[in-house]
């Protein structure tokens, strides 16, 4: 079949539930432009910087282990509704924040619609895209947390030229009420509700996402077939009673890890301080190279959405690792010298576009693409729950301890390990990840549960 037998459903549904996409980018885009107007508003140490970035990450990871349940008993949809209030009431919050502490208490909660979100949507949007388009459909979520980064960044730039950081919280309240309004109109996703016994409402969903009534009795098929191998055993029972599943579930964690140590949340976070490291001084200069990088962000993102059916998980992950050390490799060169020239500030800038580029294409929206594949369907939830909280825990960490790290080892020392960690990214995903371009979930699973190793459970 070709991809102009995707029903409009599909399309709608994946956009919809892909805004949860826009407000996981916005959330952490906008405390880049928003923390030096709290820093001097509250003239809070950098300590305290650290844990009001870190705390939406704690909130988040809290999220996470949350959703799992949420949306095993609840379905995707309700916990994508359920994210949408968090969004709401975080970002009201924030906006009346009058000390540190509340605002912490804002960004926990705007994690907490992060943790739920980033675990849920690709969940959903992995269970209702034909095997042929989900790593597109899957990325185009991806595109939409760079939009967020990008949208926050250009609101960030705007609301300082009246210094109000408030503001910059505050639009994040209009796309939470999209999320909601939006996701009220998508239908559940099918494999839950025929997780749920509901095999006649499962088939009904999907004679509106697919295309032909031999598709949809293939795929139901299918999913009762899957259905019909679960054992009683889930979550953390079948964790500890099947060898298989916890290969899946720690491929998943060290994925997640994997993505975050890149350093990219890193450069979203702090890249206002990056570019003074850089040699751009003033609030707005910074300011308005954190715009380009959040182009830049959204742009390369549409390479991975254009290649990821085509060429492959693993080729486009090999090119954006190196692409990825390559950069942090310029940077840290850069940052050794000294930027004390027009032209080495400018390269230290086009190296840290070269970084993002290399994160957008490859590394940001394949890893939850391959996180939302690889787990068996009886224990989907709990798989992609983990993979979800370590991705969080480990941005927490960062988040937190970057600016004491950058203190202590100095510029040139903290990118010249990002760069050695990338490289060896490349060896993790060589050995360890496989290919699932064109394979069904079900199939992906049979692979897995037989034993396979596995870099060959794709195929």
């Amino acid at each position: 079949m070709r991809n102009t037998d995707i029903v409009p459903m599909v399309w709608l549904s994946c956009a919809l539930a892909a805004i949860a996409g826009l407000l996981f980018g916005m959330d952490i885009g906008v405390i880049s432009g928003a923390l030096p107007f709290i820093t001097d508003e509250f003239d809070i140490s950098t300590a305290m910087e650290g844990w009001i970035v870190g705390s939406m990450m704690f909130g988040a990871a809290i999220g996470a282990c949350g959703a799992g349940w949420v949306s095993k008993s609840l379905g995707r949809k309700k916990a994508l509704l359920l994210a949408a209030l968090l969004f709401f009431a975080g970002a009201l919050i924030a906006v009346l924040a009058w000390n540190p502490s509340v605002l912490i208490i804002a960004r926990i909660f705007l994690g907490l619609a992060v943790g739920v979100a980033s675990f849920t949507a690709p969940l959903y949007l992995s269970e209702v895209a034909p095997e042929r388009i989900r790593g597109t459909t899957i990325s185009f979520y991806q595109l939409m947390v760079t939009v967020g980064i990008l949208a926050a960044f250009v609101s960030n730039l705007a609301f300082s030229y009246i210094e109000s950081w408030r503001w910059m919280f505050g639009v994040l309240m209009i796309p939470a009420g999209m999320l909601f309004v939006g996701v009220m109109m998508v239908p559940n996703s099918p494999r839950w509700l025929a997780s749920q016994d509901r095999f006649g409402e499962a088939r009904e969903v999907l004679t509106k996402l697919r295309s032909s009534k031999v598709e949809v009795d293939y795929e139901m098929k299918e999913i009762e077939q899957s259905i019909e191998e679960e054992d009683k055993n889930q979550g953390w029972a079948l964790f500890f009673s099947n060898p298989n599943f916890r290969r899946s579930v720690m491929l998943g964690i060290g994925l997640q890890i994997v993505q975050q140590f890149t350093g990219m949340n890193v450069m979203m976070y702090f890249a206002p301080r990056i570019f003074e490291m850089s040699g751009f001084q003033g609030t707005e200069a910074q300011l308005w190279s954190t715009v380009v990088v959040g182009l830049v962000n959204v742009l390369a993102t549409f390479i991975a959405i254009g290649f990821v059916d085509r060429l492959g998980r693993k080729p486009i992950l090999y090119i954006g690792f190196t692409v990825m050390a390559a950069g942090m490799a310029v940077l840290s060169g850069i940052l050794a010298i000294g930027p004390t020239t027009t032209f080495l500030q400018y390269t230290a800038m086009t190296a840290l576009l070269v970084f993002v580029t290399g994160f957008a294409m490859s590394a940001g929206p394949l890893i939850w693409t391959l996180c939302a594949e690889i787990q068996p369907l009886r224990g989907r939830d709990f798989g992609i729950g983990c993979s979800t909280v370590a991705n969080w825990v480990a941005n927490m960490m960062i988040g937190t301890f970057f600016l004491t790290m950058l203190d202590a080892l100095g510029g040139p020392v903290t990118f010249a390990l990002l760069a050695i960690v990338n490289l060896a990214f490349i060896v993790f995903t060589l050995l360890l990840v496989p290919e699932t371009k064109g394979i069904s979930l079900e199939r992906i699973e049979r692979n897995l549960m037989r034993g396979k190793k596995l870099r060959d459970i794709g195929n």
